[in-house]
């Protein structure tokens, strides 16, 4: 599992498989107070496929400060790509993961051949009630993020282990991050997408309901919307197969032309 370095960040990344001519890499883009570590392994290893998950900055492995804005992290993984030549991307992002692969796809990055947008919206609006209650109680803060991240039937064991992995976050990157979607707004620029796209909504998704999806896939010339029953916004980690189902017959049509 290596680590790149750039300009102002040293980034980690966990690589499956190599990437092959005229086959598209994916690049997995996690949300806020995330990590690598939140993709499944049935989305790490899809068959001729090279998976790249990245650990943003100030999360997880990676070094140096988080961002409050979802521009740097843009710029951050532009970097990346530049720093690792990877000439034909798919970058799937899920909630401010996906707002970073819209904007590098509004900002028509030669490297993105198509995106994945998992649980996100053009738009991310934050409660006040929870991004003003990060940095005086912090954990009160992840335990109210996490009552709305998973979906009803998923197991309690889960739901804790997801509220531990984010309360691991430093308290100022979660609440970056948490600012950096309260002020993203691309809902006017979507016509510039013109990539193939996929998006994912769930059906209980509290923080960014199928009305999001919908949106996304109104608004983005050459998009399809898949809905995904029994999940919350947490989709990837509580439906694990039919997202790696999903993503797998995205690819296969890119790759089929």
């Amino acid at each position: 599992m290596p680590y790149i370095d750039l300009p102002h960040h040293k980034l980690f990344f966990a690589q499956v498989g190599q990437a092959k001519a005229g086959r598209p890499s994916l690049v997995l883009l996690h949300g806020a107070g995330g990590n690598h570590l939140v993709w499944p392994k049935e989305l790490l290893r899809l068959p001729e496929t090279a998976v790249y998950a990245l650990d943003l900055p100030g999360h997880g492995r990676s070094t140096g400060p988080g961002s409050d804005t979802i521009a740097a992290y843009a710029d951050v993984v532009a970097e990346f790509l530049v720093a690792t030549q990877l000439d034909q991307v798919v970058l799937a992002g899920h909630s401010m993961g996906g707002a970073v692969a819209q904007l590098l796809a509004v900002r028509q990055r030669p490297e993105v051949s198509g995106l994945v947008l998992i649980s996100t919206g053009s738009r991310l609006r934050v409660a006040d009630a929870i991004l003003n209650q990060i940095l005086p109680d912090f954990a009160a803060a992840v335990a109210t993020i996490n009552r709305f991240a998973w979906s009803a039937s998923t197991p309690p064991a889960q739901v804790m282990q997801g509220r531990t992995a984010m309360a691991a976050t430093e308290p100022p990157v979660l609440y970056g991050d948490f600012a950096a979607c309260n002020a993203f707004d691309l809902s006017a620029e979507l016509h510039a997408i013109t990539c193939p796209t996929l998006v994912l909504a769930a059906e209980e998704d509290q923080l960014t309901p199928v009305k999001y999806g919908r949106f996304l896939a109104d608004h983005i010339a050459n998009c399809r919307l898949v809905v995904i029953p029994q999940a919350g916004h947490m989709v990837m980690i509580e439906q694990p197969t039919a997202v790696a189902a999903a993503i797998a017959e995205f690819l296969g049509e890119l790759n089929s032309g």
